[in-house]
């Protein structure tokens, strides 16, 4: 395995600086997550980060801003019916 560069600051930056950006953070240890998606937010100047722990990724995140955390869970009826946390992260983003 290879580092690769990172791509979300020239995006920012560069490519699409009127773009709504969107970028995912994933970690093992929920004590961190918030930090690590704050100083994501600082450092490449976007709008939203996603943050997911590992073990419960497919059924709960935090959509962080500037300005809030906003927590998404699916209940287990929505587990049940087949409905998937990505449905709930693009109805709360486009709001």
């Amino acid at each position: 395995m290879k580092m690769v560069p990172k791509m979300l600051s020239p995006l920012v930056k560069n490519w699409a600086p009127k773009a709504f950006i969107i970028s995912f953070k994933l970690e093992t240890d929920p004590s961190i997550i918030i930090n690590r998606a704050r100083n994501a937010l600082e450092v490449y100047q976007h709008q939203v980060v996603v943050a997911k722990i590992l073990e419960s990724r497919q059924s709960f995140v935090v959509i962080v801003t500037k300005d809030s955390e906003t927590k998404l869970l699916l209940s287990e009826d929505e587990v049940a019916k087949g409905i998937v946390i990505e449905e709930k992260i693009v109805e709360n983003l486009q709001s």
